[in-house]
């Protein structure tokens, strides 16, 4: 991967917090918020469970693009199935920008199945009445394996990347970038509340993603045919 693609998945991920990760990720961080921080502790005590929180989402992001750099190597064995799989992660990607922008309901509809699980909610109403640091740490962990578009932007690029390293490196990448907005998000839940703003993040990010995925296919059919690249 050259230099400007990190930069890439750090610029999409970190505009994306400010829309998508806020919308998603932002019921989690103001559940356990009002239910497992005390007004009475301190604005360090607060800042390291929040951190414990995040550091469990970024470990689960970093195991996930691992599995997928794992998958992503072992169909990668031939420069034709090299070009399938950039294909293959480039429709995902064009199906994740299509449901940011709410053009597709597919991706919402397997975000819902989720949340509605019976082993989710009871782990969650056991991890959100826990005050320990390691429940902040668990709690950041599930939050982590919640299936969501943005998720699936960037596991589809660790497994195009067809490696365990990059793999997890990009999806740990994508999650260190989308902390200082969630981070502050815990902090002081009041300074998103303007929803314009997180819309036309979400509308950027989106839109990079879809030219992202577009670029993927058109990456993946040069391997099949005379392409420029």
């Amino acid at each position: 991967m050259h230099g400007i693609e990190w930069w890439l998945i750090v610029s999409i991920a970190f505009a994306g917090s400010f829309g998508h990760c806020i919308g998603m990720c932002g019921g989690f961080i103001v559940a356990y918020s009002s239910t497992k921080i005390d007004a009475s502790m301190s604005r360090t005590e607060q800042f390291v469970r929040h951190g414990a929180y995040n550091l469990g989402r970024v470990s689960s992001y970093a195991v996930l693009g691992m599995v997928f750099g794992a998958i992503g190597s072992l169909f990668a064995l031939s420069m034709e199935m090299h070009g399938v799989l950039f294909i293959f992660a480039g429709i995902i990607m064009i199906i994740t920008a299509l449901g940011m922008f709410g053009l597709s309901k597919l991706i919402h509809v397997l975000e819902r199945g989720f949340s509605s699980n019976a082993l989710f909610k009871a782990l969650f109403s056991r991890l959100i009445k826990s005050k320990s640091i390691g429940s902040f740490f668990a709690l950041g962990v599930m939050n982590g394996f919640f299936p969501c578009g943005f998720v699936f932007f960037f596991a589809a690029k660790a497994a195009a990347s067809a490696s365990i390293i990059k793999g997890g490196l990009i999806m740990a990448v994508f999650g260190l970038a989308t902390v200082p907005t969630l981070l502050a998000l815990g902090q002081s839940v009041s300074i998103f509340k303007e929803i314009a703003f997180r819309q036309t993040m979400n509308r950027i990010a989106a839109l990079a993603i879809l030219i992202y995925g577009l670029y993927s296919v058109y990456y993946g059919l040069a391997y099949f045919f005379d392409l420029p690249i």
